[in-house]
């Protein structure tokens, strides 16, 4: 007999419909899986043997065939164990023929309990766009699949279950219902209040997270650099609910959602040691997987030490700092990550940190100190809009019993640049002033008379790029959008040039 059942699978983020396709016949008994199947699918038939019996099954004594289709995409992992079982069962007449609007995905432990996988979101979005109003899946990952509506959830605990509710309806499976969907401003309670002094760093950040905008931060260790990079998440808008269905489906793919928990609440923030590699940064694999610019899409990516990364892995982050999405290319395929990410980095200015210390004397030669800083490129450098200088902290601020400006009066105003940068972009695929496009530079970004010469004079003095020039408007549109200016203004590109020196000071002295 024949017998088909509807699953789902993942190719980097997207998900696509297989149909597990079931036939049992005469001949000596064997169990044959075909459709491009990789080792982890092709031990299925074992778990699905043993769920069988141990369910109360028969395991059918014959020849079992099972097609995966289409069969010219490589199907991955466990995930398909339940559909497999269930067309056996439907094939050998043990239980009706599966409705087609019905889909089940899950892995099988050997007692035909149903243990979670990953990608779920992304194959319950699938399933939604290929007509299926019904999705069987198991418990831990009910909550997940609820973060869309227009599709029944039915959360499962073993196979007996799904099979009494498909054909006698002696079990009812209850639906989940649709996850409630919350923002969290303060991930593990860390405020821009428990800093001291530091106003020149901590407007910088403010700024950063108005407009969107990337940041270096030089100075002595024990100024602060990650502290305030820490920080930094407090002060970002609210994921709206498109947003965080966007990161969930790329932590849902990476295996790293928490079990039982829906769409992430809070912009991620992703601090890689400096040891990584290349291949963990940007993702990929025989089986591409994101990287931690995928995971960081949406909110922080904070490179500490940033010298001590390997020099391949930073030159990777030149390409996604400019298009906001990294494609990850294979012998089998070619899979497209987002990486839409604000990039902060902390370094020393030396490897013993102290050249240009105001009381500490570096131990530094001047080859070693340059050699040092040409760790950090000029295309990766000229990428990073704002660079700034964290000096260490005076006694009067770091004696006083209470800090700096809390997160929430730092948020405020954050949102109201925000605000300002929604009203001008609406009806575009633009966010923020980090992201303006070439095209509307200019007209975006109208400075007064004043603002217009000093650009030209420092365009000209410090020879900027013209990447330099667009960041430089780009950071000046963001700081007018705080003080509640139309127009660019003269202090507002001053500001905006400040930020752009210390590559001067320290790279070309």
């Amino acid at each position: 007999m024949f017998a088909k059942v509807l699953s789902f699978g993942v190719l980097g983020l997207k998900g696509f419909p297989v149909t597990v396709e079931a036939d049992t016949g005469t001949g000596l008994p064997c169990f044959d899986l075909v459709g491009l199947p990789d080792n982890a699918v092709k031990e299925s038939k074992e778990r699905v043997r043993s769920a069988l019996k141990n369910s109360g099954f028969t395991y059918p004594v014959s020849r079992i065939t099972i097609n995966l289709a289409p069969a010219d995409i490589r199907k991955t992992g466990p995930v398909y164990d339940l559909p497999v079982l269930l067309a056996v069962l439907s094939a050998s007449g043990q239980i009706n023929k599966i409705s087609p609007d019905h889909a089940f995905i899950g892995e099988l432990s050997l007692d035909g309990n149903l243990r979670p996988v990953n990608g779920v979101l992304p194959m319950v979005l699938s399933a939604i766009g290929n007509g299926i109003k019904h999705i069987f899946l198991p418990s831990e990952n009910a909550v997940e699949a609820a973060c869309v509506e227009e599709i029944t959830v039915y959360p499962c605990d073993n196979v007996l279950q799904i099979v009494e509710h498909l054909s006698v309806k002696r079990v009812k499976i209850t639906p989940t219902s649709t996850t409630v969907f919350t923002t969290n401003y303060h991930p593990d309670n860390l405020n821009f209040s428990d800093v001291h002094g530091q106003l020149e760093a901590r407007r910088a950040l403010e700024i950063s997270a108005s407009g969107g905008h990337n940041v270096l931060m030089i100075g002595a260790p024990g100024t602060g650099k990650s502290m305030l990079a820490k920080r930094m998440p407090s002060i970002l808008p609210p994921l709206t609910r498109t947003e965080a269905i966007e990161i969930t489906k790329i932590y849902s793919v990476a295996g790293i959602l928490e079990r039982g928990r829906g769409i992430v609440p809070t912009r991620p923030f992703r601090s890689p040691h400096h040891s990584v590699s290349s291949v963990g940064l940007s993702g990929g694999g025989a089986i591409p997987h994101p990287g931690e610019i995928s995971l960081a899409h949406r909110g922080v990516l904070f490179l500490d030490e940033l010298p001590e990364f390997h020099r391949d892995a930073l030159e990777i982050l030149r390409q996604p700092l400019e298009d906001g999405q990294l494609t990850v290319s294979r012998a089998n395929s070619s899979v497209t990550f987002p990486c839409d990410f604000m990039l902060i980095t902390a370094m020393n200015p030396c490897h013993c940190g102290f050249y240009g210390h105001p009381t500490k004397k570096c131990s530094c030669s001047q080859s070693n100190i340059e050699r040092y800083l040409q760790k950090i490129s000029g295309p990766l450098l000229d990428r990073i809009d704002m660079h700034v200088e964290v000096n260490p902290v005076e006694y009067e601020d770091i004696s006083t019993e209470t800090g700096g400006e809390c997160s929430e009066d730092i948020l405020k105003r954050v949102l109201h640049a925000r605000n300002i940068q929604l009203k001008r972009f609406a009806g575009t695929q633009v966010t923020c002033n980090a992201q303006i496009p070439n095209s509307i530079l200019r007209s975006v970004c109208a400075c007064t008379p004043a603002a217009e010469k000093l650009l030209k004079s420092a365009f000209d003095k410090l020879g900027l790029s013209a990447r330099g020039y667009g960041r430089i408007l780009k950071v000046s549109r963001t700081i007018a959008d705080i003080s509640g200016s139309s127009l660019i203004e003269l202090e507002h590109i001053a500001e905006a040039l400040q930020y752009r020196n210390l590559d001067k000071k320290y790279w070309r002295a």
